[in-house]
């Protein structure tokens, strides 16, 4: 019997607000909200994708979903990226490991599946402290970030993606001529793995996820050309945008927290929580942003040998 063909069920993603950077707030005037297609759309698309470029191969070993299950996945999904709960994402391990094979075998699949492939980090990751003891902070940087030690650990095995080479000059060029430390060039690798042709199913671009409307308050052009694709104006653009992060929030964990859940978000959770620091309101943003701050400050670390604590603030 096939196994159940997820990579398609990506498609659905244009209703889930994963890259936070235009949060769907209904009373934020100008935050750009999801695209509304319907469930049906989305289905016939993934269909007729599926039909259309799946290989052979892939379409004896998958099946694609009914559109019950499709349906249910898709609110699964949500509800799993939006809320909180770390071992509600690692349920979708499974799923998520066959979307990643069967995107990296559809052809055109690669823009999503590096996409992807950071998330199934997530879910993993996030497995991980569902089911392994938690060790008490050493550092009074892993007692100010959750989750630090499990990132930096997750790190210390990683290999530097090959794109990195050959784009970080142009990129630490652009992030010091904008004020920022040449080391936030590093929050490409997690959003991106480096690869600037990069897109998520919710209209994200680029080496760092830019979506459109942020795109374009930032100076962006997002048709013909699109800019989020240039890697030297995706970094100025980013860097503009951290920085206008960082002064709202005044540290790097919370302006991080900001670039993925939404600044809207973050503020709020502050202001219930009567938060200062990230550590405060960690466990009340969405489960992807619980462990993308800790994976990005890791990864600053484990590339550059710099603590996150002693990375400078943004100039003017």
């Amino acid at each position: 019997m096939p196994r159940l063909f997820t990579s398609t069920l990506l498609w659905l993603a244009v209703t889930i607000p994963v890259c936070g950077q235009e949060e769907p707030l209904p009373e934020a005037a100008g935050e750009e909200t999801a695209p509304e297609v319907s469930l049906d759309d989305l289905y016939d698309t993934g269909q007729m994708l599926f039909n259309l470029f799946a290989p052979e191969e892939i379409k004896a070993e998958y099946e694609f979903p009914t559109r019950e299950r499709w349906s249910e996945f898709a609110v699964k999904l949500q509800l799993a990226l939006q809320g909180e709960d770390l071992a509600a994402l690692a349920a979708y391990e499974p799923e998520a490991r066959a979307a990643l094979i069967a995107l990296r075998a559809l052809e055109g699949g690669d823009e999503y599946a590096d996409w992807l492939e950071e998330r199934l980090d997530y879910i993993v990751a996030a497995k991980a402290t569902t089911e392994l003891p938690v060790a008490p902070p050493t550092t009074v940087e892993e007692e100010t970030i959750p989750h630090l030690a499990l990132w930096r650990e997750r790190m210390a095995k990683r290999s530097v993606p090959a794109r990195a080479e050959g784009l970080l000059p142009a990129l630490q060029t652009a992030f010091q001529a904008e004020g920022l430390p040449a080391e936030l060039v590093w929050l490409a690798e997690v959003e991106s793995s480096f690869n600037p042709a990069a897109r998520s199913p919710v209209g994200a671009r680029g080496l760092f996820q830019f979506m459109p409307a942020t795109a374009k308050e930032m100076g962006l052009s997002t048709f013909l050309p699109d800019e989020r694709t240039d890697p030297e104006k995706s970094a100025h653009a980013a860097a503009r945008y951290l920085k206008q992060l960082h002064a709202q929030f005044g540290d790097w964990p919370l302006a991080l927290a900001a670039y993925n859940a939404g600044p809207g978000r973050v503020r709020r959770t502050l202001n219930k929580r009567q938060g200062v620091i990230f550590a405060d309101i960690a466990a009340s943003l969405p489960a992807e942003t619980q462990m993308y701050v800790p994976k990005v400050l890791a990864t600053i670390e484990t590339r550059t040998g710099v603590k996150w604590a002693g990375l400078q603030g943004a100039s003017m």
